[in-house]
């Protein structure tokens, strides 16, 4: 990777990828600029990054939202790349999928846009696997770059529609733009690592629960990765001229959520005194579904099974993966810290 500093955006950063791609681009001497819908949250920002690294100068906050095209030709005039990480991702899903469906395409579009006219080198798009494994069947071949979701399959979430549809929108975008090269697109599994504010996301709530002590857990499973690694492959995509006009996954190997409890419990002894061991049967999630939002929106979930390839990432692009054990120990002792 190239060593020239660089000015940076990062949309999204009281984000948890989102700040932890600030603070990678910080140490590495780049300079940055980061969004948030409302300049109140720009001393949460300063706090997590803080905890990292010293941002000295080096770190600048815009208001944008994705709704609105307010404040993007500001936040990225003057920058060399950009990197797009954020995007709705609710805890229970909404009943009208538009409420996902039109900020996600219609924000990376707007990020594109102002990124075009401010002849930015490289944008890069957190999209999802989400993206990728829509259109396949479960427990079959690890799925590569080449799958995709099709976005009217019956019965996805909207959540997953929502990724899918940016996702296509960037690369259309893009290629009418004849800026195809110009872009490149991260897919990962499902992020975990350490947490740096009280804002968590889907996939550390998933491990919060299992530290609080819950009733048993489902049998539902997830290709975890570390926040840090997808941030680094973040900057990868960004600084390597072979990745434009490329997406890559990021995911390790798959976890079903008994087996991260068994980790946390091996691992981190009586901070994981309530980590339970009771293995809910499938037919009564569905039924506790009914009632609960928040379950409900892991029901099709149930006994599902993707594996996916991080090869091209590997071999292109030189990424590693730290341990996934590693993992799940640093992401439960911030939680239990907080």
């Amino acid at each position: 990777m190239t060593k020239q500093p660089q000015t940076v955006l990062v949309t999204g950063g009281s984000g948890f990828l989102g700040s932890w791609c600030v603070i990678e681009l910080l140490r590495r001497g780049h300079r940055v600029r980061t969004t948030v819908r409302d300049l109140a949250r720009e001393s949460e920002v300063r706090a997590a990054v803080a905890s990292q690294v010293d941002a000295g100068e080096q770190l600048s906050v815009f208001a944008a939202d994705l709704t609105g095209d307010a404040g993007w030709a500001q936040a990225v005039e003057g920058c060399d790349s950009v990197l797009h990480v954020a995007s709705p991702f609710p805890p229970v899903q909404p009943k009208d999928p538009d409420e996902l469906i039109v900020p996600a395409r219609e924000g990376t579009l707007r990020v594109l846009r102002a990124s075009i006219d401010a002849g930015v080198g490289r944008v890069v798009v957190t999209s999802s696997v989400a993206a990728i494994a829509g259109g396949a069947r479960p427990g079959g071949r690890p799925l590569t770059e080449q799958d995709w979701t099709d976005p009217d399959k019956p019965g996805l979430s909207p959540y997953v529609r929502s990724k899918t549809i940016a996702e296509r929108a960037a690369w259309d975008f893009m290629a009418e733009a004849g800026a195809t090269d110009r872009l490149a697109v991260v897919n990962p599994g499902a992020i975990l690592g350490p947490a740096l504010s009280d804002d968590h996301s889907f996939s550390l709530q998933a491990i919060e629960r299992l530290l609080k002590g819950m009733p048993g857990i489902p049998r539902i499973g997830f290709s975890f990765v570390d926040v840090r690694d997808v941030a680094d492959l973040h900057l990868r995509a960004m600084t390597a001229p072979e990745a434009g006009g490329e997406r890559f996954i990021a995911a390790g190997p798959f976890f079903w959520m008994s087996e991260v409890a068994a980790v946390l419990r091996d691992r981190l002894g009586e901070d994981a005194a309530k980590v339970p061991k009771r293995k809910l049967p499938d037919l009564l999630v569905r039924a506790a579904g009914r009632f609960d939002p928040g379950i409900r929106s892991i029901v099709n979930q149930l006994g599902t099974r993707y594996e996916y390839s991080s090869e091209k990432a590997e071999s292109r692009l030189g990424w590693t993966q730290r341990p996934a054990e590693e993992m799940f120990v640093d992401c439960a002792r911030s939680l239990a810290a907080a």
